[in-house]
């Protein structure tokens, strides 16, 4: 039986930080069967609570296309 890895991953501190653009933490995650490398910075709101952010990109190394904006008037001739 193979261990099922589809939507979860692991971060690590990342000990080659060298400027505020690097990532704190680097890891890697699964989801839907594609493997994506995790990114992730802790941040402060406004307000004072610490967060994480984080950013996913596929390690295949291909750029997500953006969603396709669709302008209002494509939906002139809807029924509603």
């Amino acid at each position: 039986m193979s261990y099922d890895n589809n939507l979860s991953g692991a971060l690590f501190k990342n000990d080659k930080k060298e400027t505020e653009k690097h990532p704190d933490y680097k890891g890697s995650c699964e989801i839907n069967g594609t493997e994506f490398w995790v990114s992730s910075w802790l941040n402060e709101s406004k307000n004072g609570r610490k967060y994480l952010s984080l950013k996913f990109s596929p390690k295949d190394g291909e750029k997500q296309a953006a969603p396709k904006q669709v302008a209002d008037d494509d939906f002139s001739d809807a029924p509603f």
